[in-house]
């Protein structure tokens, strides 16, 4: 373990995260807020002071590998969410420190699930900070600290792989520092373009500027009560939906247009099932839904298909009250909740990629039952599948599965209803925001007790991180030299 490396890498998190916290303080500046920035100047010289420590020394031997790389990612998201959360709570706007904790961690793993019972009650800067958590949480803490680090090129794709949803991440180009600035140039051009969209649809400056981070990151926070149904627009509700799904999709296939390779788009096996899925999924949510809506289908449509979006891409964005539709929606809702985004998003849940895989393999065992002698190919994106991809799918499903059992059975010390304490951890884990019931879009989390709030804490980590780089923290054999 190069311990040194290390500890620099999240020294320079460390010093970054107090860099991006004078945005916040800007927007304090420009509201009249000057009341707040205290509580944010607190945590930057707490953030810089330590940052300083840890990295005041280039270490002499810089490479690190798989290892250190999952070390320094799931270390460094503990620390920022710690961190990140202590303006709520030095504030008093989050008295616990335990729920300003899971509000930080909600909000950088793009979760969106809250503990708070009047987000409005909040000043703008504590409502740019709370989204803007989702912005830098979207793309990947240590994507963006990449940019600053030493030169590592040749391991540093390691922190990429520790940290980037799914099951694998290609290089676009042939370093890493090309490949971050790719990524972050796309991403800031698709969330200022949603910001004029919906200025042009009427939402205020602000409004959109939060609004358009939750939609980015794929997060939810938004900065009503009532989340997206408080505008009451057709026209928002169009725009977020398109952005929804469009920040779901793998953005190694935007790198493809913008290198005049658009044709390449819609090869992908995996953007053609997820448009599939979604596109079923709304289907059979309109029809379900006609009745209740009295047959206005476009309305039904607009419903169905926004929260679709939301729930798919693990956004958590809400234009109604999608806890009073009938089980047949609400159930598949919830399976969307496990289906997720695409690999290489910003969303979460298990991925369509693994699905794929899962369904794959499964068929051509059956094949292989049935003619035990013909030799069959699996294969993913025109590829063959290996047995090691396969393997780590399989592994990574049936750790999932534990975890989630594990969770539920301390949540329902709770005393909740199966369906509240399914949802917790289903939502949570999958990185989506609301659930059902207790903790449905118009509900909260805070009445869950503190060691459930910390479970959940750690589902939405181990969710974000792909579960592996968390579990490596309690592994003894880590922290040997």
């Amino acid at each position: 373990m190069n311990y040194r490396m290390v500890f620099y890498v999240i020294g320079n998190m460390m010093k970054s995260e107090a860099a991006l916290m004078l945005l916040a303080i800007i927007v304090a500046l420009v509201y009249g807020e000057a009341d707040t920035i205290v509580w944010f100047v607190i945590p930057m010289f707490i953030l810089v002071s330590l940052g300083f420590i840890l990295s005041n020394k280039m270490p002499e031997y810089r490479n690190f590998y798989a290892r250190e790389g999952f070390v320094v990612v799931a270390l460094s998201w503990l620390v920022m969410s710690f961190f990140g959360g202590l303006p709520f709570f030095l504030s008093g706007q989050i008295p616990s420190l335990v729920d300003s904790f899971f509000e930080a961690v909600s909000g950088f793993t793009t979760t969106g699930s809250t503990i708070l019972t009047n987000i409005e009650a909040l000043p703008n800067s504590m409502l740019f900070w709370r989204s803007f958590t989702h912005w830098i949480g979207g793309m990947g803490i240590l994507v963006f600290v990449l940019t600053i680090m030493p030169k590592t090129e040749g391991n540093s794709i390691y922190l990429m792989r520790a940290e980037m949803p799914g099951t694998s991440v290609e290089k676009l180009v042939s370093k890493v520092r090309p490949t971050v600035r790719i990524l972050y140039g796309i991403y800031l051009g698709m969330t200022i373009l949603l910001i004029i969209l919906l200025v042009i649809g009427g939402m205020p400056l602000f409004d959109s500027i939060i609004n358009a981070m939750g939609t980015a990151g794929t997060g939810g926070y938004s900065l009503k009560n009532d989340s997206i149904a408080y505008y009451n627009s057709a026209y928002i509700d169009v725009v977020l939906t398109i952005f929804m799904l469009m920040f779901a999709v793998n953005f190694n296939l935007y790198h493809l247009v913008f290198i005049k390779k658009g044709k390449d788009f819609f090869k992908s096996e995996e953007l053609r099932w997820f448009i599939g899925i979604v596109a079923v999924a709304i289907a059979l949510i309109t029809i379900d839904l006609l009745p209740q809506y009295g047959n206005r289908v476009l309305e039904t449509l607009r419903y169905s298909s926004f929260q679709v979006a939301s729930i798919i891409t693990t956004t958590g964005f809400a234009t109604t009250n999608f806890d009073l539709w009938p089980s047949f929606s609400k159930y598949i809702l919830l399976f969307l909740m496990f289906v997720g985004a695409c690999a290489g998003s910003t969303g979460g849940g298990i991925k369509v990629s693994r699905w794929l895989i899962i369904v794959k393999t499964a068929a051509n065992e059956l094949k292989k039952m049935i003619r035990p002698r013909q030799v069959t190919t699996v294969k993913f994106e025109d590829k063959p599948l290996g047995a090691q991809v396969v393997a780590s799918v399989y592994t990574y499903l049936a750790v999932y599965i534990l975890i989630f059992a594990a969770s539920l059975l301390v949540l329902s010390l709770d005393q909740y209803d199966f369906l509240t304490n399914f949802s917790a951890v289903a939502t949570c884990i999958n990185n989506v925001g609301p659930g059902f019931n207790a903790i449905g879009p118009i509900e909260n989390f805070s009445d869950f007790s503190v060691v459930s709030k910390l479970v959940l804490c750690f589902n939405m980590l181990a969710g974000r991180l792909e579960i592996f780089p968390i579990l490596m923290l309690f592994a003894p054999h880590t922290w040997k030299n």
